[in-house]
């Protein structure tokens, strides 16, 4: 693989430490009055999401990882793993429930994914930007709460739970940001 010298560090590279493949999520120049120059790091475990704080010297470098994205199709989820289908090579991966984490709480049967692939594995998913879903259930608004930005706890066809504007009823389609559960309109 080749190295990433820490003068060409930049925030979003991937890159491997100790083994394992982290993304930089910031970076910071500092040149002190004496010595060399330091590059202190702010990096994220692709794996474990564990974030780690590194000072480098300006002569140190970092093995780029080797990083591949594709599009898939969410399938299923089995109990403890979502599975998920390639559209380039048609077949299945698995990813655990720790590692899709909440994001897959508004994802519906079917859905095109991002799938980030490590060393022939993927590592991780990215669900679609917005989501159009059913509200299945929610309480009814109050009158005259409209004055106010109120909101209340609406449950969606996929189980997730999103806070929605108080006049939301049971049987709308709503507009949702995946990554984030946030409510974005009515579809």
């Amino acid at each position: 693989m080749p190295q990433i010298n820490a003068g060409d560090f930049r925030k979003g590279i991937k890159v491997v430490h100790e083994g394992q493949p982290f993304e930089m999520i910031e970076l910071n120049f500092v040149k002190p009055g004496k010595g060399q120059a330091l590059y202190k790091t702010r990096i994220r475990n692709l794996l474990t999401g564990t974030i780690l704080d590194i000072t480098f010297r300006s002569g140190d470098s970092l093995e780029a990882a080797d990083m591949r994205n594709a599009d898939g199709l969410y399938s299923y989820f089995d109990g403890t793993n979502y599975i998920f289908m390639d559209n380039e090579s048609f077949e299945q991966v698995s990813l655990s429930a720790a590692v899709c984490g909440d994001q897959m709480a508004f994802v519906k049967e079917g859905a095109e994914c991002g799938l980030l692939y490590w060393n022939d594995q993927v590592i991780s998913i990215s669900p679609p930007k917005h989501v159009i879903l059913e509200v299945t259930y929610t309480e009814p608004g109050m009158r005259g709460n409209t004055a106010t930005n109120v909101t209340k706890p609406a449950t969606v066809e996929t189980g997730g739970v999103v806070q929605v504007p108080s006049f939301i009823e049971i049987g709308e389609k709503i507009r949702i940001a995946a990554e984030t559960g946030e409510y974005l309109g009515r579809a």
